[in-house]
């Protein structure tokens, strides 16, 4: 019954059409793949296996009748932790202050539920989601499935971890400056940041998005039928639009393609990485598009304004715990959050500002070619006990640089394995769109996944190397 783990969503729910497989099967092969993992990953909150065995022997009848209640009936799904679900606590990573049940489902959990998916657990994430690592005070610390002794990145930790080790074929991140795509890429699995307000979500915030983590690009597109139904609650939404999301055909000849080696600030790129994103842009010049090659968006201006900004409002959450309770929150959080108690109004404002700075340069860059291709993260991998790549609390943000300017700019962007290092870690490279083009990013996903060919392989719980 182990084969039946490698099935993607798609095909698992063609198995429950043909009868060939179960829910209930092929969640105690789950239970039991999960077990084995998960002692040595720690990307689980809220992992119920027998409420899981109750829903999936249920979807089991629903399948039996010809009766299922939606599109993702008896596919399992996790959520990241910081997307609220009724019922269950939403620590946001931290021990710190009280963690009350939610009181009602998140958009994206309330879709979930709506078309059927099983709900295997919430996944780990930071304190506050403001890290790119695993290093959580309320979770502890979540590993890479690819080297236990390296970390998945974050803030998304979890669920790329779940995603890159088996654990279904479906899960869902959230994403501000590349919590999706930075962990997507440092564990070898597809992430997507829709264009902001594609995906409802609550609570919404400036270039906070929701988005699929997968092994494969038709199993993100699979999700944006059901995540991107509209929901009131999020005042930042898109219209509702019909897309055929499954339609990932793509002629990419005569399509102008720009390539961002450089970020313009932050970590410098890993040689290994320019060379396997120059290689996928190789692929797509084969395929007949033109090679464009861009100047960075970012600079150093923008970085460090987005950081006193950001400083200054975890600060604002940090002042309304007790002393003591805020003594609970990663050192690493306090260290950083510390300054933005001491940054004047002007000095926060003018951090702000370098939002719109960020977006007017990144829509400036359609002017001149139809998508980007740029690396996803700056270096390849990075200890599992670190909070971030340079595990420096005044130096927060030097590895986001290739994913932030599109959050600030809205526009949807994926990150995909391109190819893996030396040492056999996972490289990612980023696609970017215009605002609104989600399904460009995932047709031009597709084409390059398709010229990649599959994995050869997937991490296996340490027993079984």
């Amino acid at each position: 019954m182990d084969d039946c783990l490698t099935l993607t969503a798609t095909q698992l729910l063609e198995a429950y059409r043909r009868k060939t497989l179960s829910p209930s099967e092929y969640v105690e092969a789950l239970i039991a793949h999960i077990e084995r993992w998960e002692p040595h990953l720690n990307a689980l909150y809220a992992y119920r296996p027998e409420a899981l065995r109750e829903a999936a022997q249920a979807s089991s009848r629903r399948w039996a009748r010809g009766e299922p209640v939606g599109m993702l009936d008896g596919v399992p799904v996790t959520l990241k932790e910081l997307i609220a679900t009724q019922g269950l606590p939403v620590p946001h990573g931290t021990l710190a202050g009280e963690h009350p049940p939610a009181m009602e489902d998140a958009p994206p959990a309330a879709r979930l539920n709506e078309d059927g998916a099983l709900l295997v657990a919430k996944t780990t994430c930071p304190d506050y989601g403001m890290l790119s690592s695993g290093l959580s005070s309320f979770h502890g610390l979540t590993r890479n499935p690819w080297n236990l002794d390296c970390n998945p990145g974050g803030s998304s930790s979890g669920a790329a971890a779940a995603a890159a080790a088996g654990y279904g074929p479906l899960h869902v991140g959230t994403d501000i400056g590349g919590s999706i795509r930075l962990p997507a890429a440092w564990c070898g699995v597809v992430g997507f940041k829709p264009t902001l307000g594609r995906i409802p979500i609550d609570p919404y915030y400036v270039g906070r998005c929701s988005g699929p983590m997968t092994r494969c690009v038709d199993d993100a597109a699979l999700m944006m039928s059901t995540l991107s139904r509209t929901d009131r609650r999020d005042a930042m939404r898109l219209p509702p639009e019909k897309i055929d999301w499954q339609d990932l055909d793509c002629d990419v000849s005569g399509m102008r393609l720009g390539v961002m080696m450089e970020a313009g600030c932050g970590l410098p790129l890993d040689e290994e990485i320019r060379s396997g994103v120059e290689a996928a842009a190789r692929q797509f010049e084969a395929a007949g598009a033109t090679l464009v090659s861009l100047e960075p968006v970012m600079t150093r201006e923008m970085l460090d304004g987005l950081d006193r900004f950001w400083r200054v409002r975890q600060w604002n959450e940090l002042e309304l715990l007790a002393p003591e309770e805020r003594a609970r929150v990663l050192p690493v959080i306090l260290a950083w959050a510390d300054d933005g108690a001491r940054l004047s109004g002007i000095e926060v404002m003018r951090g702000f500002q370098q939002t719109m700075n960020i977006r007017r340069a990144t829509e400036a860059v359609f002017d001149e070619v139809d998508a980007v291709l740029s690396p996803t993260t700056p270096n390849v991998e990075f200890p599992a006990d670190w909070a971030s790549p340079v595990n420096d609390p005044q130096r927060p943000f030097e590895h986001i640089v290739y994913t932030v300017p599109w959050n600030m700019g809205e526009q949807p962007a994926i990150s995909l394995n391109a190819a893996f290092n030396d040492s056999g870690m996972p490289i990612g490279v980023q696609i970017v769109a215009p605002r609104f083009a989600d399904r460009l990013v995932l047709q031009l996903a597709k084409a390059y996944e398709t010229w990649r060919g599959p994995p050869s392989c997937w991490p296996l719980p340490p027993a079984e190397h």
